[in-house]
Formats: C-alpha cells, sequence, structure tokens
C-alpha cells in the first residue's frame, strides 16, 4: 500500500505543501510525507501492541498518538499548538483558549466513550462524535487528522472490529468530511455519523 493511501489518511491532508522546521532537516516534501507516514505506521502498530479492553481514550492519550508518530520529526510533537489556524476560510478554536478547550473536550466527551458497546450503531455514533470533535478543535500544529485517525481505528479494534476504511473517502467526498467537521461547531455530529458509516 503506497504511503499516501494508508488507513488513517484521506484526500485534502492538511498542510500537504507546507514544509515545517524540522528536526532532520528535510527540505523536499514528498521525502518529509513519507518520513511523517513511517512515523505514523510504528506509533499506530505499537499502539495495537498496548492495546487492552482497559486503554482509556482520553486526551493525553490523543497527546500520545502524536507524540509518538512525529517525535523524531518535530519538536512540537505531543504539545497544543502556539498558532492560530485556518481551513477554506474556516477559523479553528482560537490557540490561547486550547488548553480549557481540550479540558472540557476531555471532560464532555472523551470521558463517555464506554468500555464496550451494545451495537454497532452505538460505536459509530461515539466515533464520529469524538472524531468530528477532535477534528474541529484542531489541537496540533500538523497532522490532525491522521490523529483523528488513529484513534478511530484504535476505538473501533478495541471492540473488536477493524481498520476504519478511511480511503473510502474520495476526492470527490473530501467536502463533506470539511463540512462535517465544520458542524462539530454547532455540536452536530450527524454529518461526520454518516461519514463513519461509510468508513466502518
Amino acid at each position: 500500500m503506497p504511503y499516501s493511501q494508508s488507513k488513517y489518511e484521506v484526500p485534502g491532508n492538511e498542510n500537504q505543501l507546507e514544509i515545517l522546521p524540522n528536526l532532520m532537516g528535510i527540505k523536499d516534501i514528498n521525502l518529509l510525507h513519507k518520513v511523517e507516514f513511517e512515523g505514523f505506521l510504528k506509533a499506530q502498530y505499537q499502539l495495537l501492541e498496548e492495546l487492552t479492553s482497559e486503554t482509556k481514550f482520553n486526551f493525553e492519550y490523543i497527546k500520545r498518538i502524536h507524540f509518538l508518530a512525529l517525535k523524531d520529526i518535530y519538536s512540537f510533537a505531543g504539545k497544543l499548538r502556539h498558532v492560530n489556524m485556518t481551513k477554506a476560510n474556516f477559523l479553528f478554536p482560537t490557540a490561547k483558549f486550547l488548553p480549557q478547550i481540550c479540558h472540557d473536550f476531555d471532560l464532555k466527551i472523551l470521558s463517555t466513550i464506554k468500555k464496550a458497546y451494545n451495537s454497532k450503531e452505538e460505536l459509530i455514533k461515539s466515533i464520529a462524535t469524538v472524531h468530528a470533535e477532535l477534528l474541529y478543535i484542531h489541537p496540533f500544529r500538523e497532522a490532525n487528522g491522521r490523529v483523528a485517525r488513529v484513534l478511530a481505528n484504535m476505538m473501533a479494534i478495541k471492540q473488536g472490529c477493524d481498520f476504519l476504511n478511511f480511503y473510502k473517502i474520495t476526492e470527490r467526498q473530501f467536502h463533506k468530511y470539511v463540512q462535517a467537521v465544520q458542524a462539530a461547531a454547532m455540536q452536530d455530529y450527524q454529518p461526520m455519523n454518516k461519514i463513519i458509516e461509510l468508513v466502518f
């Protein structure tokens, strides 16, 4: 499987053309994407090996995904962003409010993730809510989408399901994915629920 079509990549991933200052001194965007991909692949394997029925998906877990994947590449691995960010003219939450926003996300949404679910529909709804809210918060300077997709995979696998098929989100469907993230600003998670149903 080519690195551009992984289980945690979708079309239109953030910052595709931007080369951020990195610990490896990489100047070639394709090489940087390859190294990032390998970092997420290794992180996902490690998280799979560690996954048990007692694993808790809190915000510390989310930061650890980011750190494990990018610690050899970026100095900001596992750290909240300090810059304000926009995408397609959509403003993500202001950086200075992120500590409180992430605390509330942990308390109000991540804490509601169940140890076990009674149905596939209930699990999909939970994954969709977490996925949409995390992408809306956009806590990291880079790789928010990939972190969110690794987390979605871990939530599914913990319940005995397979990796989510994010490659089903085509270029033509990607705008719906973006709209589903934006809907989370109004605590509307139904659009993302449809996306997760598609890739489940």
